[in-house]
């Protein structure tokens, strides 16, 4: 019995990172090593210098998978779509 991981997800990106990015979102066909949010991460940032600069910093960045809030050891299996936003502030 084998836990099949997705090929493909959606990554959606909102304020600043949609704007240093230059897209709203993305689909990805997910490399057979990217198994949780900090190894996709990992792989984008070795794609394209573009990643690299915006994920500089992991601590400006919230994720949600599938519209709930994860860390970067969340499971990608079953998942549909990453969010990718950095931390909400009200007042």
């Amino acid at each position: 019995m084998t836990n099949e991981m997705p090929n493909q997800i959606n990554i959606v990106y909102f304020s600043w990172v949609k704007e240093r990015l230059g897209r709203d979102q993305e689909l990805l066909e997910l490399p057979e090593i990217v198994e949780n949010v900090g190894q996709l991460i990992e792989h984008l940032q070795n794609c394209d210098p573009v990643y690299r600069d915006v994920f500089s910093d992991l601590r400006k960045l919230r994720f949600a998978l599938d519209q709930g809030f994860v860390g970067l050891d969340a499971s990608l299996r079953d998942a549909e779509e990453l969010a990718i936003f950095p931390p909400v502030t009200g007042g």
